[in-house]
């Protein structure tokens, strides 16, 4: 019997650790009526993408530095927490 790592949203990640993008939630529109999950998915948060948390900004931990691929991206929590993630 195996046992499933739950999944969490990128917000909750810990710094240093790595993860596979499995869901980007809607969110609400942004400027021009593009909604953030469309914006998070063309950035390359993906189902199937490995993503890494570099950092976290003080004071409060934002933004939240992320790499995906070859890139780096700052994200504030509430834009993470739309993206839900396997942890490894």
């Amino acid at each position: 019997m195996t046992h499933a790592v739950p999944l969490i949203t990128l917000d909750a990640l810990t710094v240093g650790a790595t993860a596979t993008v499995v869901h980007v939630s809607p969110g609400e529109a942004a400027d021009g009526g593009v909604s953030l999950a469309r914006r998070l998915m063309e950035l390359g948060f993906v189902p199937g993408e490995k993503i890494r948390m570099l950092k976290r900004g003080m004071p409060g931990g934002e933004p939240l530095a992320i790499k995906v691929g070859h890139s780096t991206f700052a994200l504030r929590r509430f834009e993470a927490a739309l993206v839900s993630i396997q942890p490894e």
